[in-house]
């Protein structure tokens, strides 16, 4: 009995198995892929972290501890690829003879390193002018004692004769907070920023210098071992590789025995990325779940659909003598084969798209386990759609049961209750709570990042998605009740005379219609909401390059090389819209040398972008003007004004370097506003003054960075700049596409990425099973109807009227009414992913052309299950009412 039912099945309703089938294929291929995204993401996030680290470990020995035995110690504690001894000694200060000048600089730092030092750690030193051996200058060093390559210098050593040195290269250390790192200390006690003089010699040449001074002044020298571990052993979750790495470090320092100290640089990264994880899994509940709940209650929406057919049949069945127990055997049956259908179905699509959305493999060991949930929750949805109304009806059903239930009804629990309104109302003031308190996902105190996740942000937007599917089923049966005559009458140009009857017949027909526009309505939403998270993200993720390169294309130079001198020539460029110059000095605040930008506040906008978000008003323009307005005014960074307790108005004495004897002097300034960010500035620190009143106190007019904003190809414009300046000028040219790359290559960036990137395919999917699946089924649930109708007389155009009313009621109310839901909700998943974006957005991002895409493929999909049931209507009337 089985079999024949099985190929009854499969022979008489192919479609509507494959239909159903196909909903379920959803949801497995959805949290397939969702589970594969955070098995993969925190696999990507590890390997970017360490990779991303440019010494792994720093082991600071102990005066007199033995080299040779601290590395075979780490070579039993851990495995590494690189080690490189470097030495560290105390400069009380160097002193440059350039002209007829002579330059002297504050305490500074001596680096000791081998040849093969910047060859296996190549992220430490970023060679700038001259050699990259020998003697070398930082450049901030360099810019204090005005020297550059051949000039010589004298390192002074605290009770020695100072020793001189010819400069032989300029250049960068771009790690160097980690670099000058006191191991072993508390965070309290460590130096807060690196030493703003930096001089590197020869491993040998350095302990020339000062192994004599290890003796008198042990605290002045120290030595560093420093690690690059082998990576290939670590986990590839961030926090079991975490738990790895910092245990060896105390491993070793167990072996050693207080012969050093660790700075476990890995770790430290590490501990950070396990924030980021956790930051993937708080996008996969926002972002994620909102869509795999969506896709099961398609799979239940396309399975409930079939309800109609399988009573009529069950009650054919008890006529002929079924028990119970058989009934149940055979809708078991067609469960199954429509959940196993539809697991295969999705594991083969996920399979299929992991590899372009995530590039891996969906079977990954890793991931099997999501696997397993997805084929369990497939073969749940069926079963719970299929079966258990089944059971419930099976115990009851009689043969009058049969048809299909009419009349008014009593109305549903949730709207005699007002549960939509109360549901509403609970995450409005849910909502409203998080905004009061200042609730971030990712929180960074004292600049270390911290995720601080509180699960109750996850209840407004999922009560606000749930409020107002109801709210809107509330109003459609108003609309179906109440207001048929003007249902009625949005239905005449459709329906003609036969709208008043339509319209009850959709009446009668409620409860399917409700469900269908709510499937609608829900999957339109959920594609909305992701789409404008998306679009906004992706916007201030270029906002965010803009910022950190400082406009479309910028040219960096130097004091020695200021890139102003060629304004004039790289403004003439052909691909140039704007061009502005801006100075970048150093300042000190106090004992802190901070960075210095002077622009010209009421031009500067013109070349690159003074986003609201940049300044602590909120307004860009205005703050501007009032540093125009104010000669002498700066703009304070939010962490300098905290620190050093400065309010508006205040004055500020800041050491400005004078162009005319190289030494820092006092100058006035008053404070007329707070800064957020600025382009080209570091994140922390920084000030923003006039740069006609810096040059006036500083002696000197030159703007190291010019700021171009590019009519076109921001990398062909730069191309362009770099042909003009040519590689003798010295000066750097970088363009937004390659800070864009960068920004696009952080750990959030890419998950958020990839997330999206499912949900948006997906969405357009669960779309079309809304608009398509779910309406082709409830219709060909009313084939017997329409037969019945064409039997009595009724001509083609008169069905079309019902077929294509309800099309248009589905598509329009439950597109509008999703459209309006997703604005909403994106609003809200933008107010409290508030630490996604860098710097916050002004206002949502409307992706106008992927919602009309959307709205197309809704109404095509409509277009098309009307037009497939008209077809399948087109039978005789004799053999379909024999068929039905």
């Amino acid at each position: 009995m089985l079999a024949i039912w099985l190929e009854g099945l499969l022979r008489r309703r192919p479609g509507l198995i494959l239909g159903q089938a196909a909903g379920v294929a959803l949801a497995v291929a959805l949290l397939a892929l969702l589970g594969a995204f955070l098995v993969m993401s925190s696999r990507s996030m590890t390997a970017r972290s360490i990779a991303a680290v440019p010494v792994d470990w720093q082991i600071q020995l102990a005066p007199g501890a033995d080299p040779k035995a601290v590395s075979e110690a780490l070579a039993q504690a851990a495995g590494y690829r690189k080690l490189q001894p470097v030495g560290y000694g105390d400069a009380p200060g160097f002193v440059a003879h350039t002209g007829a000048t002579v330059q002297t600089t504050g305490p500074g730092k001596v680096l000791g390193i081998g040849p093969s030092y910047p060859a296996d750690f190549p992220g430490q030193i970023r060679p700038l002018i001259g050699a990259s051996e020998g003697v070398l200058l930082a450049q901030q060093t360099a810019a204090n004692l005005h020297a550059t390559v051949g000039d010589r210098i004298a390192i002074e050593r605290a009770g020695l004769a100072p020793a001189e040195v010819k400069v032989e290269g300029i250049v960068d250390l771009p790690n160097a907070d980690s670099l000058f790192q006191s191991a072993g200390l508390p965070p309290g006690l460590a130096p807060q920023a690196p030493p703003d003089n930096v001089v590197i010699v020869p491993l040998a040449q350095w302990h020339r210098l000062f192994d004599p001074l290890a003796t008198a002044q042990p605290g002045a020298v120290h030595s560093q071992l420093h690690v690059s571990l082998s990576h290939d052993r670590l986990p590839p979750d961030p926090a079991a590789a975490y738990d790895r790495v910092s245990g060896a470090a105390r491993n070793l320092e167990a072996r050693i025995a207080g012969a050093g100290v660790v700075a476990d640089n890995l770790a430290a990264r590490l501990d950070a990325v396990r924030s980021d994880a956790l930051y993937a899994r708080v996008l996969f509940l926002f972002l994620g779940m909102p869509g795999a709940l969506l896709a099961i209650l398609l799979a239940q929406a396309v399975a409930v659909s079939g309800a109609g057919r399988r009573r009529r049949e069950q009650s054919l069945l008890r006529i002929r003598g079924a028990s119970i127990t058989q009934i149940l055997r055979l809708v078991a049956l067609e469960a199954g084969v429509v959940g196993v259908a539809g697991i295969l179905l999705g594991l083969a699509v996920a399979a299929l798209a992991a590899f372009p959305l995530l590039g891996g493999n969906l079977f990954a060991p890793a991931g099997l386990g999501w696997i397993a949930a997805a084929a369990l929750l497939g073969l749940a949805a069926s079963a719970a759609a299929v079966l258990l109304p089944a059971w419930l009806e099976a115990r009851q059903l009689t043969v009058a049961g049969a048809a299909a239930p009419i009349g008014q009804g009593r109305r549903p629990l949730w709207r005699r209750l007002y549960l939509d309104l109360l549901l509403l109302a609970i995450s409005a003031v849910l909502f409203w709570q998080m905004q009061r308190q200042g609730y971030q996902i990712v929180l960074a105190p004292e600049g270390v990042p911290a995720a601080s996740v509180d699960y109750n942000a996850f209840i407004s937007p999922t009560l606000l998605w749930i409020a107002l599917a109801l709210i809107s089923a509330r109003l459609l049966g108003i609309a179906l009740g109440p207001g048929r005559n003007l249902l009625a009458a949005a239905f005449r140009p459709v329906a003609g005379p036969l709208a008043g009857l339509v319209a009850a017949a959709l009446h009668r027909q409620r409860d399917r219609v409700t469900r269908a526009f709510a499937v609608v309505l829900l999957a339109m939403s959920f594609a909305t909401s992701t789409a404008i998270f998306d679009a906004t993200y992706r916007a201030q993720a270029r906002v965010d390059a803009e910022l950190t390169n400082g406009a479309d294309v910028s040219v960096t130079g130097s004091a020695e090389r200021p890139a102003g001198a060629f304004l004039a020539r790289l403004a003439a460029l052909p691909g140039v819209d704007a061009a502005a110059p801006m100075q970048h000095r150093f300042a000190y605040v106090g004992g802190d040398l901070q960075d210095l930008y002077g622009i010209a506040p009421l031009s500067i906008g013109k070349a690159t972008r003074m986003s609201d978000a940049y300044f602590q008003s909120g307004n860009a323009a205005g703050t501007l003007a009032s540093l125009a307005e104010t000669p002498d005014g700066v703009l304070v960074s939010e962490e300098t004004v905290r620190d050093y307790q400065l309010q508006r108005g205040d004055k500020i004495n800041l050491r400005l370097l004078n162009a005319g004897d190289h030494q820092y002097h006092a100058v006035p300034f008053h404070l007329v506003g707070i800064v957020r960010e600025f382009p080209t500035a570091p994140r922390d620190s920084f000030l923003v003054a006039n740069a006609a009143y810096v040059a006036q106190q500083t002696g000197s007019s030159a703007a190291e960075i010019v700021l171009l904003r590019s009519r076109g190809d921001p990398t062909r414009l730069a191309s362009e700049a770099r042909g003009i300046l040519g590689p003798a000028s010295g000066l750097g040219v970088s363009d937004v596409s390659g800070a864009l790359r960068l920004v696009n290559s952080s750990l959030t960036a890419i998950d958020v990425g990839g997330l999206t990137t499912i949900e948006l395919s997906f969405a357009v999917l669960m779309l079309l099973g809304a608009a398509g699946i779910v309406f082709i089924l409830n219709l060909a649930e009313r084939r017997r109807a329409f037969a019945i109708m064409s039997a009595v007389g009724a001509k083609g155009p008169q069905i079309r009227a019902f077929i294509w009313s309800e099309g248009l009621l589905v598509f329009l109310g439950g597109s509008g009414a999703g459209l309006l839901a997703g604005l909403l909700l994106a609003g809200m998943l933008v107010r409290l992913l508030t630490g996604v974006f860098d710097p916050p957005p002004e206002g949502l991002t409307i992706p106008w052309l992927y919602l009309a895409i959307l709205a197309a493929a809704m109404l095509a999909a409509t277009l098309a299950a009307a037009v497939a049931t008209q077809i399948t209507l087109r039978r005789p009337v004799i053999e379909a009412l024999r068929g039905l």
